[in-house]
């Protein structure tokens, strides 16, 4: 992982110094801002591998900037927060942040999830797009189209349908789901996946009741359906 960027952002000069101090001594190079619209700047400027992002920020909040962000990007985000209700965690893994910690916390974890999130990328960031009997998924964009319709899926919608379709075939397990595509710190039930891939189906299947695209392994979980499956 040495050489890869990490943009910290948090407007506390003790914690930014204390994260930098051990994200560069695991090889990494690292930017920082001190507020939500340099923050948004530089993600856009010098494209980081990964973004530690706190949430209160003068100027532009993090859910803001996480919002904004994956309009337009798949940069993983970890968001760092002194909030620590479930509904509060929810909202930023819904607004689609990788991981989440609460403060105060130990820059050693902190450290040890900047690797686990990145270890979990296929390929380092995997295919820019793909393409499959009219489906577009273009993870540059982070948008998705069926027959050049945009499908306006949420972040978490289209994290899943990323984990499914770049393996097709492979069957996931509903925990699986989560911890690729929601971060292994996730505390719902497994049974949130099957919410999402409903949700997911509407969207992007004709006839949800006959999928084409998602299949349903009962007993097990879901995979991306291969052409022979559709036969």
């Amino acid at each position: 992982m040495s050489g890869k960027k990490v943009l910290v952002v948090d407007d506390d000069a003790k914690t930014v110094d204390l994260v930098r101090m051990y994200l560069n001594r695991d090889g990494y190079r690292v930017l920082t801002a001190d507020n939500g619209i340099d923050a948004l700047r530089l993600a856009r400027e010098s494209r980081p591998d990964l973004i530690v992002l706190d949430i209160m920020l003068p100027g532009m909040n993090g859910l803001d900037i996480c919002r904004t962000l994956r309009k337009e990007s798949d940069v993983p985000i970890i968001m760092l927060t002194a909030l620590a209700t479930d509904d509060d965690r929810l909202r930023g893994l819904d607004l689609g942040a990788d991981d989440y910690v609460t403060k105060p916390f130990s820059p050693r974890e902190l450290a040890a999830r900047v690797r686990a999130v990145l270890r979990r990328l296929p390929g380092e960031r995997g295919p820019e797009k793909i393409e499959y009997r009219g489906l577009t998924v273009d993870f540059t964009r982070h948008e998705a189209y069926l027959n050049g319709r945009p499908l306006g899926l949420t972040p978490v919608e289209f994290k899943i349908l990323g984990v499914l379709i770049k393996e097709p075939g492979r069957v996931f397990t509903r925990a699986q789901i989560i911890e690729k595509a929601m971060g292994h710190d996730f505390e719902g039930f497994d049974r949130t996946i099957d919410v999402h891939i409903l949700k997911l189906r509407r969207k992007l299947e004709p006839d949800p009741r006959h999928p084409r695209f998602i299949k349903t392994v009962y007993g097990t979980g879901y995979k991306f359906m291969e052409q022979e499956d559709n036969a």
